[in-house]
């Protein structure tokens, strides 16, 4: 049992550090391309949630610690699909503290903790819509075209490891294996996404991008393995579901969270007997196991990133 501890102290400090020594400036903030009101929406939410981060110094939080402080805050919002689509032409991080999805609750976790340390206070919106695009757009910058922003967690996860600002871990916890999908799922469904409605000649090259994620390195850990990987699991992981569908590698994202000694899953859900709202649901082994659906998870571990100049002045004033 000794060996057994110790071999997963060692895996977990691993990937602690993996990724951090190859790390990116973080880009500076696109110019806005939007109304404030468009593309910000909760504000008194944000300010709520920063005000209690600032009493508590969540600062000092280690990353993954942060970011679940900040999930419990956002518990018991409305589930609410296609928040980002906002525009017919113009592409834009976008925030919405009212109503989230999957995707959307567990990037506004991770943007505003790592806004806590990436600048000095104060805070505003701004600042969280930065942190947003530096997660889900390709190299960390919005460009203003729909293309820029990627579609899939697994571009995502690969882009953010590149950019040493997240590691994605599947691969190293024991039982994990390769998958291989064929990702077709925007090209199919095009009707399906205000900005492709609007613009058809994009589809085409989000076909070229569904083919260049379907190419991309993918490991799972399969759910008859997760009891035992639950171990190697930490506050704030990103946990993606992934599925058996062909056309696809992944339904659903939330992030894990640690209580009595068990992986819970916290996530938005649009089940009706959920609430319809963000929750921490069951232990994601039980997850799981409660839909045939569901295939397995891959996990990748958020960093953090490189800290604002903004900090040196701060401590020059003073």
């Amino acid at each position: 049992m000794q060996l057994k501890i110790i071999g997963i102290l060692t895996l977990c400090c691993g990937f602690c550090v993996t990724g951090v020594f190859a790390q990116k400036a973080v880009p500076p903030p696109t110019a806005p391309r939007l109304p404030p009101g468009v593309v910000f929406q909760g504000e008194s939410k944000f300010h709520a949630i920063v005000a209690k981060a600032e009493r508590e110094h969540w600062r000092n939080l280690p990353l993954g610690e942060r970011t679940i402080r900040v999930a419990r805050e956002m518990l018991g919002t409305s589930y609410v699909n296609y928040s980002l689509e906002v525009d017919d032409h113009i592409e834009s991080p976008v925030v919405n503290m009212k109503g989230m999805d999957c995707w959307t609750y567990y990037e506004n976790a991770l943007a505003l903790a790592r806004m806590l340390r990436y600048k000095p206070a104060p805070y505003k919106p701004v600042d969280m819509l930065h942190m947003v695009e530096i997660e889900r757009y390709r190299n960390g910058v919005c460009t203003g075209n729909y293309l820029s922003r990627m579609h899939h967690l697994e571009e995502v996860f690969s882009d953010n490891q590149r950019r040493g600002y997240a590691t994605n871990i599947t691969a190293r916890i024991p039982g994990a294996v390769k998958i291989q999908r064929e990702i077709r799922e925007m090209t199919v469904q095009w009707k399906s996404y205000r900005y492709l409605r609007s613009n058809p000649s994009l589809v085409e090259p989000i076909g070229k991008i569904e083919a260049q994620v379907s190419r991309l390195p993918v490991y799972h850990i399969p759910k008859s393995k997760v009891r035992a990987a639950e171990n190697y699991l930490q506050n704030g992981d990103v946990c993606a579901i992934t599925t058996h569908d062909s056309g696809g590698y992944t339904s659903h994202v939330g992030l894990i969270v640690r209580r009595a000694n068990r992986a819970h899953f916290a996530h938005a859900t649009s089940d009706r007997d959920k609430g319809r709202m963000t929750i921490i649901d069951r232990p994601i082994t039980e997850y799981l196991n409660a839909a045939s659906k569901h295939a397995g998870i891959i996990i990748c571990r958020p960093n953090e990133i490189p800290p604002s100049p903004l900090w040196q002045k701060t401590v020059a004033r003073q």
